[in-house]
């Protein structure tokens, strides 16, 4: 009863809210393309009557949300953005900040922001997903001992083969120094100085002649079943979505996983800015955060919609096994180093600088 009454408030809110603004008005979702897209499309989309939303893809950045709240001409209305740019985007008031109290509670009342688990940076954002950058191989790509932590990707003789990475520092930084011995608790701490951002590049040294660089979420899978690599970073999702979906041998290697958040953002005058809300309220809730766990294996932001994948395996919608899969399990996290947006809000620019530097040479 009281969840159905917190609905009820709830919508009658938003539809006060909406009498305000565009009521019925297309709303624009601006995200990353490709099985991530298609799951917010079938989760968050296909399951929303209120208006039409039309989604398109780009490539990341503020700088398109930059010309247009600059110039007065709001095209977008939503966009998915990374927690980095998640932070400078609401510093920089390229983002609305939004009514906290709107927003769905979990089944035991727990509020939107108390259910989310990490911190939520600002009143911009409302939760998505967690994903992760993991290391890869074919199951039969080696007889005997099988790789199994961050330090044997970075182990060319033990493991030899030549190695897939991301053409960008984000992630690769870390798991360099945790596979050359820092403690995940200092990861942050060492990368906060010069000498151990030298640390982290001579790292990267060990494998740099054996490297093949990709940038497209797709090409780590296509080096990796072609044998042209080894073994290979990529997305959880990727990996995820070959195995449950397709049966694809990939043996995915948890150790040093470095771990992501991503949120949804409303840009600053939008015209749709009701139905937009409207939507953000809808995609934000935990049943339908569970949803998209039916497509993707990205891990759900609000603990109450891990539960609800718990209670309901076998969840993907194959009719396979999901939380194995999923990156913010508990079962996956004793080695998981979570990535500290405001440190690459911070030091992103230099760090980007380096590696492209590196990269080069």
């Amino acid at each position: 009863m009281k969840k159905v009454i917190t609905k009820t408030l709830i919508a009658s809110a938003i539809s006060t809210a909406m009498l305000a603004g565009a009521v019925q008005a297309d709303v624009t979702l601006v995200s990353w393309g490709g099985g991530y897209s298609a799951s917010q499309q079938k989760a968050y989309v296909d399951t929303y009557n209120s208006a039409d939303v039309n989604m398109i893809s780009y490539n990341g950045g503020l700088g398109e949300i930059r010309a247009q709240v600059e110039s007065g001409n709001v095209q977008w209305d939503i966009v998915d953005v990374f927690p980095h740019e998640a932070r400078v985007g609401c510093d920089e008031g390229l983002f609305e900040e939004l009514p906290r109290d709107l927003f769905l509670p979990a089944a035991d009342g727990t509020s939107m922001d108390d259910d989310i688990m990490v911190d939520v940076p600002n009143d911009c954002v409302v939760p998505q997903i967690f994903w992760s950058y993991v290391p890869f191989h074919l199951g039969s790509t080696y007889e005997g001992e099988q790789p199994s932590t961050i330090a044997d990707f970075f182990d060319l003789e033990k493991f030899p083969g030549k190695r897939g990475i991301h053409t960008w520092g984000n992630a690769l930084i870390e798991m360099a120094l945790y596979a050359d011995g820092v403690a995940i608790a200092d990861v942050y701490d060492v990368m906060s100085t010069d000498e151990g951002m030298d640390r982290a590049f001579a790292k990267l040294d060990t494998i740099k002649d054996d490297v093949v660089f990709w940038s497209s979420g797709a090409k780590p899978l296509e080096l990796v079943s072609s044998g042209e690599v080894a073994m290979s970073l990529a997305y959880n999702g990727r990996i995820g979505g070959a195995i449950l979906s397709e049966g694809a041998d990939f043996v995915v290697v948890w150790d040093g996983q470095v771990l992501e958040e991503e949120w949804l953002v409303m840009i600053k005058g939008t015209p749709n800015y009701a139905e937009a809300l409207h939507f953000l309220i809808h995609a934000s809730s935990a049943e339908q955060q569970a949803g998209q766990a039916h497509y993707i294996n990205y891990g759900p932001m609000r603990a109450s919609a891990i539960d609800i994948l718990e209670a309901g395996e076998p969840w993907f919608h194959t009719g396979a096994t999901i939380m194995e899969h999923m990156p913010n399990t508990p079962a996956l996290m004793a080695n998981t180093i979570v990535a500290d947006p405001v440190w690459w809000a911070d030091n992103g620019a230099e760090a980007a600088d380096r590696f492209a530097a590196w990269m080069a040479k």
